[in-house]
């Protein structure tokens, strides 16, 4: 099957689950680069914020927010974004349906910046207590693989529980209407919901039962490319902006310039952003070019995570190697040089 056709099937199934709209065409001729961006908190939204990528990438930039890692995979499958940021699991669902991406660096190892909420007065004090209950959460997010992930380990049967596909902001307005009981879900809804509510598990916990996520940089594969220097510049980028938080995190306090910029590029409260940022674990460009990630390992996660997702119903196959997925070409040579560096030092 020709890539447009499996891409023109890619957004058809995204458009029957209802996991977002797309426009028709695929690759647009255009000048600027589209970044596609989510609100999850972590050390390259300061880099956004500080316009580092603008001037390392050498043409004009746009930033576009999603709600969830759905919608980004049916922009990139339009050629509407060139990069994107996604969660492991829904680019589990993107590499089993062989849309044309390559992972090309990590964001995050996810721990309590996403989690699971009871909401107060819902009834909800116990795990075994989410039977019949309304559970919302995005579908196909690492939330979602995260929340069946508990459930499984709880012995709870998700078909016990009424869990409701919301975005979230849907998540945040349905809370507030009390229309739903708990939510698994990241910032800046999290943070709202922590107000009234009752964290049951995080995904940091999830991780030790033996379900982790990430959330990760894609480059559409044409337009890698054709522009393999703007990618390199891109994961530069992203690794400087997790060296300097290793470096100087502790700095960036509630009252930092740096929190103040992360919280308004996520639209999280100020206060949450040093606990969120300190919640997950940036891999260094040498741990992310290792065998253990970007050099193989993640390819069995996220052949792991779509086994995962093909048994609840949300795939229809397993890729035999998910390694075609992983481009660890610039955090490979980001890695080289700064061991290089260390050496000559």
């Amino acid at each position: 099957m020709s890539i447009t056709a499996r891409v023109f099937l890619l957004i058809l199934f995204l458009g029957g689950l209802g996991l977002g709209t797309a426009r028709w065409f695929v690759g647009p001729t255009r000048n600027a680069i589209v970044i596609g961006y989510q609100t999850g908190v972590d050390p390259t939204k300061l880099a956004q914020a500080d316009g580092l990528y603008d001037k390392a990438l050498g043409k004009p930039v746009i930033w576009r927010k999603f709600d969830s890692g759905t919608d980004v995979i049916t922009a990139l499958a339009a050629g509407d974004i060139d990069f994107g940021d996604l969660g492991s699991s829904p680019l589990a669902v993107a590499a089993t349906r062989q849309l044309p991406i390559a992972t090309i660096a990590l964001i995050s190892r996810l721990g309590r910046s996403e989690a699971l909420v009871a909401r107060g007065g819902a009834g909800i004090t116990t795990p075994a207590d989410l039977v019949g209950k309304k559970v919302a959460v995005p579908f196909i997010s690492t939330s979602h693989y995260s929340l069946l992930a508990a459930l499984g380990h709880w012995g709870i049967d998700p078909a016990r529980v009424q869990v409701l596909n919301l975005s979230p902001p849907q998540i945040a307005a349905a809370w507030a209407r009390g229309d739903i009981d708990a939510a698994y879900v990241w910032d800046p809804a999290l943070g709202g919901l922590k107000v009234n509510g009752t964290v049951l598990t995080g995904s940091d916990q999830v991780a030790r039962w033996g379900a982790p996520t990430f959330d990760v940089w894609v480059a559409r594969r044409d337009f890698a490319k054709a522009n393999a220097a703007v990618v390199e510049a891109f994961v530069r980028v992203t690794i400087a902006a997790q060296d300097t938080y290793r470096r100087e995190g502790a700095r960036w306090t509630a009252g930092s310039r740096e929190a103040r910029a992360i919280a308004a590029v996520t639209g999280s409260r100020v206060e949450d952003v040093p606990n969120l940022l300190a919640s997950n674990d940036y891999p260094t460009a040498a741990e992310q070019a290792s065998p253990a990630l970007l050099g193989g390992g993640l390819a069995q996660a996220l052949a792991n995570t779509a086994a995962f997702l093909k048994a609840q119903g949300k795939v229809d196959r397993i890729l035999i190697d998910y390694r075609p997925y992983l481009d660890p070409t610039g955090v490979r040579r980001v890695a080289e040089e700064q061991n290089h560096a260390r050496t000559v030092g």
